[in-house]
């Protein structure tokens, strides 16, 4: 008799990365479990068409703040993928409110649904951006796994996204620790890469506004990259790998706003770019650890290319 697929699920499955994540799932054989917000919204669409997902993916209708409806999702299943979480928008009037306790209470609620259905492993996706706000870090030093940004700094520069990816994955570690669930956490940093479906996310929007919006200036910052294929690909090392633990750092390449678009320049000259550059110096950090799980990256050519060609058949760049 053939052994039963392995059952895992993924929050935030129709999402920028949690579809990606739900695709090469589907891939390598799991049945997967994906929480979404509406399962008949047209913009989770584009999952039932994904290969093998007609008898391989199951969505559930899932609020991350119903302890119910998550612990529906992820009931039965040996590994869990928290994709989901808020992005709020750049002015919030209650932030405390409006983001950090929904992020906190929809990890927390995830956490104990895994403990409760006794869940192996949880890969938790946070951020770069719970790494590299620390004024304190030394300048010139790369930053790695033992780095975290610094909350109250957060807090008194209004970086919500920052503070709320920085409580909600510390959370999750804290909660494994304390509960002995197996915690592993991967953070990425700004992701580009072709589209799943026709709606573009917060990361990819950086780049389309490159394109398109003719700035006269823009700061001239280092920028850490990665491709979305290659981020899906570390979230599934994370689960896999038996000796994975802790944090993984998952970023590529380090690059300088000018240097970006002076390589969309030579492969797409009639976009229009920005007109002028403002120096600014930034912190860079290593994905050195996650190399040792054996995770590669694709060449940032192939990520641009991939992008652009990805949005112009979505008509985001019409």
């Amino acid at each position: 008799m053939a052994l039963e697929k392995e059952r895992v699920c993924v929050t935030g499955a129709g999402g920028y990365l949690g579809s990606w994540v739900v695709k090469f799932l589907l891939s390598k054989g799991y049945f997967v479990h994906g929480t979404v917000r509406e399962p008949s919204d047209e913009k989770n669409a584009h999952l039932p068409k994904l290969d093998k997902a007609f008898e391989n993916l199951k969505l559930f209708k899932a609020d991350l703040l119903d302890y119910d409806s998550v612990f529906s999702a992820i009931v039965g299943c040996t590994g869990v993928f928290h994709v989901a979480i808020p992005v709020p928008s750049i002015t919030v009037p209650n932030p405390e409110v409006e983001v950090i306790e929904p992020a906190i209470k929809g990890t927390f609620n995830v956490m104990k649904a895994c403990h409760e259905a006794k869940v192996k492993r949880v890969v938790v996706v946070s951020s770069l951006a719970a790494v590299v706000m620390d004024p304190n870090w030394p300048q010139g030093q790369v930053m790695d796994e033992t780095c975290w940004s610094d909350k109250e700094f957060c807090w008194k520069t209004k970086n919500w996204y920052c503070l709320l990816k920085t409580e909600a994955e510390s959370g999750a570690l804290e909660y494994g620790k304390r509960n002995g669930l197996d915690v592993v956490t991967v953070c990425p940093s700004l992701i580009f890469g072709p589209l799943l479906k026709s709606t573009v996310n917060a990361s990819s929007l950086f780049l389309v506004n490159l394109l398109k919006e003719g700035y006269e200036s823009m700061e001239n910052k280092h920028r850490a990259i990665v491709d979305v294929r290659d981020v899906a690909e570390a979230v599934l090392l994370a689960y896999e790998k038996p000796e994975a633990e802790g944090i993984y750092i998952c970023t590529a390449y380090t690059i300088r706003v000018r240097d970006l678009i002076d390589k969309m320049k030579n492969l797409y000259p009639n976009y229009n770019y920005p007109k002028s550059f403002t120096e600014r110096g930034e912190l860079t950090a290593s994905s050195e650890k996650l190399q040792r799980l054996s995770w590669s990256y694709r060449s940032l050519e192939e990520t641009l290319i991939d992008s652009v060609e990805s949005y112009q058949k979505a008509g985001i760049l019409n």
